[in-house]
């Protein structure tokens, strides 16, 4: 017999897949350009997308965000996920481990991912309200050896919780356990947001305490908030916990998310998700600071439409559009695109600016960052 966590990832997971669970807010990505450059003096083959990632090394600079695991049935998602990761070179995430924690027979919905991928980067998961109601350092091991993980993600995702008919919305205590878990885990923690963004205050805040990995996850993509309350009217006829445009609107925008991360992080790693959808999308949340791109929602649905293959050709793809934009940015390298010219205007322009970020400065900061890395030519 299934528990209730269990249960609640099959759930969540057909709901994703099969419902239109993404925020009507956008990423605010439509207001960056990188300027083409129409002479880049480099030939396309010379450009490579390696680069470093949490103390790994990654082929290209994508991840699969944590999607799923804990439920019998899907099971085979994280290993054809895996597989396509460890064929591309990149890092994944598995899903909240929690199930698994509290009950071991689940245990290999989420080992099966390092079966199927013994090299690839692998990034546990566990949720911050746990944290809050008990669980410590000895879980956070536990869920990091039951996949042989390369880090570990904490995720903050309090929206979720407020409007999940189940939810814990307890976060009372969880800056002091990240911190003692960044300490003892004995691999990099990742801060990981859910869909509604990390902010400049949380970040300069957890890398003051030692932090230095984190995943904005910002809005604009797949809406917790959204998916628990059309999972609520599914079971009631309508939502317990109706979110009106919270539902679509609250939350710190995918592109704004990024230039707050990298101001208050200047020498973090960051993931760029939220909304990417192609390689456009991650050539800009990199050329904005992020470290690599993420994502979780179109992988899973072109798995679920394709199979592996679909997974495949959809990731490849998106890779290549990655490295034709360094190419036609004029560069070689991934953090090369720091550096390259960058139009930003618009509401992002404002938002920015409105939140006390000099866009022209950030950017001229940047590209000095961009000067740090050795595989910048």
């Amino acid at each position: 017999m299934t528990s209730e966590t269990s249960s609640r990832k099959l759930e969540h997971l057909k709901m994703i897949v099969s419902s239109m669970v993404e925020a009507r807010e956008s990423t605010l990505l439509e207001y960056v350009r990188i300027v083409h450059n129409p002479l880049p003096e480099s030939n396309l083959d010379d450009v490579s997308l390696e680069v470093d990632f949490c103390g790994g090394r990654l082929k290209a600079p994508l991840m699969i965000t944590g999607m799923t695991g804990g439920h019998p049935d899907v099971a085979w998602i994280n290993r054809e996920l895996a597989i396509v990761a460890e064929e591309l070179g990149i890092a994944m995430g598995v899903g909240s481990q929690r199930a698994a924690i509290e009950d071991p027979r689940l245990e290999e919905t989420f080992r099966v991912a390092r079966k199927a991928a013994p090299n690839a980067f692998l990034v546990a998961n566990l949720g911050a309200p746990q944290l809050s109601l008990g669980y410590g350092v000895r879980e956070i091991v536990k869920a990091i050896e039951m996949i042989d993980a390369d880090a570990v993600a904490i995720h903050l995702n309090p929206a979720q919780e407020a409007f999940q008919d189940e939810g814990d919305p307890y976060f009372s205590g969880v800056l002091a356990k990240i911190v003692e878990a960044s300490e003892k885990a004995g691999v990099p923690l990742i801060v990981k947001e859910v869909g509604t963004g990390l902010s400049k205050e949380v970040i300069a805040a957890l890398r003051a305490a030692g932090v230095r990995c984190f995943d904005v996850a910002g809005l604009g993509g797949t809406n917790w908030v959204k998916v628990e309350v059309l999972r609520s009217k599914s079971k009631h006829g309508s939502p317990l916990k109706p979110a009106g445009p919270l539902a679509d609107y609250w939350g710190n925008p995918t592109a704004l998310a990024v230039m707050e991360a990298r101001n208050a992080a200047p020498d973090a790693y960051i993931v760029g998700s939220g909304g990417v959808r192609n390689g456009l999308d991650a050539a800009k949340v990199i050329a904005l600071g992020a470290d690599v791109a993420g994502l979780a929602l179109p992988a899973a649905r072109s798995l679920m439409a394709g199979g592996r293959d679909a997974v495949r050709r959809l990731l490849s793809s998106i890779i290549y559009q990655v490295k034709a934009s360094v190419f036609l940015a004029g560069e070689l390298r991934v953090r090369g695109l720091w550096r390259a010219p960058i139009v930003v205007w618009g509401r992002l322009r404002e938002e920015a600016e409105a939140r006390g970020l000099d866009v022209d400065m950030y950017v001229r900061v940047l590209r000095l960052q961009a000067l740090m890395y050795k595989e910048v030519k």
